[in-house]
């Protein structure tokens, strides 16, 4: 039987001050680091977002090939893991100055980073342990404000999965809306969201959404492209159905979730390691993987939604959702664009909610959702300038119910 939501009380005050954050994220991809600006304040129940900008700014050339090249299945040492981490914090710490100076007139509250993921630790269907570099005293150093970072780590330590966190965000979002629905994002890794009603949502990985599609690409094109640009190559080719049978056969698909899954399963060696005795064109090779995100996804929600609301980098990618459309007939599948959050700024806008979630000593995450024992405030916190910690839970309103997106003045 499904989990119900906990009872949720609030205290007299009606309306919080509002936070100006900027979140960052650079997603299993790994190719670009993204900023969202937002002002958050909570009314009632309703946890208001008012979008500032995003921006988006690519790894250096040399800081990216040093951290594809330590990725796993590739082994690193501890000198070229704390070369990356001071690399991806000055980075990141870029990044978030211009996010405050052009998103947000040069005046913010606190940033929250997810840090680069490096190595997500699933054994057996338990997570034991996950990486996240790129140091936040950088970012505070750089900015002066409060930083948020490592928020995933307190989930696992809690049973839970780490992942996906969007789970908080997607809930309070799309809780408002008719039917059942299902967040979708098709970063390296897909992962849903999927409402359940009153019941808590539940949130998952389905499997590889770009992870492989790029790793094809690279490899089938010498380097010379890093992703297949509006799906130009899949849109030539054909599925190869054995090909498709041996991918589907991996078990992680059929483990129930919640679950977490990552580039140390899902990489070029994997992908190689599957094409049989005859290899497929370029082109056939990249149908076979479109179609393999897309019924992943599609058996993993199917008959439990009636719409289905995509961000990330994949919905740029026309043959994958023209896919995704075809697996799930008689479902609305819409991008998150449609409903007010651009789909590339939609994970750096969560990771800004569950920061100010964490800045007011909320839980970041849903019970039930990762599949931790209790839900847990998220994160730690480093100081910007003038020292400042969260204020604690006392001083939030409560813990919000939805979250309404709403256009900058």
């Amino acid at each position: 039987m499904a989990e119900p939501l906990p009872e949720i009380r609030f205290s007299p005050v009606e309306t919080s001050r509002a936070l100006r954050v900027v979140g960052l994220m650079s997603g299993t991809s790994h190719d670009a680091v993204d900023a969202a600006a937002c002002e958050l304040r909570l009314i009632g129940d309703t946890l208001k977002l008012t979008p500032l900008g995003h921006l988006s700014v690519p790894y250096p050339q040399a800081l990216r090939s040093e951290l594809v090249a330590a990725l796993p299945p590739a082994s690193a040492t501890l000198e070229t893991v704390c070369r990356l981490d001071t690399g991806i914090g000055q980075i990141f710490a870029d990044v978030a100055a211009r996010a405050v100076a052009e998103l947000c007139a040069g005046r913010a509250d606190l940033v929250v980073s997810h840090g680069q993921t490096v190595f997500h630790w699933a054994s057996d269907g338990v997570v034991r342990g996950t990486l996240q570099i790129g140091e936040p005293a950088w970012i505070a150093e750089a900015t002066g404000l409060p930083v948020v970072s490592g928020l995933r780590t307190r989930d696992v330590a809690a049973g839970g999965q780490g992942a996906p966190l969007v789970s908080l965000f997607d809930a309070l979002w799309l809780a408002g809306r008719p039917g059942s629905g299902v967040a979708l994002n098709l970063g390296g890794i897909a992962n849903v969201t999927v409402l359940r009603g009153p019941a808590t949502p539940l949130a998952f990985d389905t499997g590889p959404a770009c992870a492989l599609l790029d790793a094809a690409t690279r490899h089938v094109t010498d380097g010379r492209q890093t992703f297949d640009a509006d799906g130009a190559l899949a849109a030539r080719g054909r599925v190869v159905p054995a090909l498709l049978e041996r991918l589907l056969d991996e078990p992680y698909y059929a483990r129930p979730a919640p679950k977490s899954t990552g580039k140390e399963l899902f990489h070029l060696d994997y992908l190689l390691a599957h094409l049989g005795p005859t290899a497929p064109t370029p082109e056939d090779l990249l149908a076979t993987l479109v179609a393999l995100t897309a019924r992943t996804v599609a058996d993993a929600v199917r008959g439990t939604a009636i719409e289905l609301v995509a961000s990330g980098g994949g919905t740029h990618n026309p043959v994958l959702m023209a896919a995704l459309r075809e697996e799930l007939p008689g479902v609305a599948v819409r991008t998150s664009d449609e409903l007010g959050v651009p789909s590339q700024a939609k994970e750096a806008l969560a990771f800004a909610v569950l920061g100010w979630h964490t800045w007011h000593g909320l839980p970041g995450v849903l019970p039930g959702g990762t599949g931790a024992r209790h839900p847990s405030v998220l994160g730690s916190v480093t100081p910007g300038a003038d020292g400042r910690f969260p204020p604690g839970r006392a001083a939030a309103v409560g813990q919000p119910t939805r979250l309404v997106i709403s256009s900058p003045k």
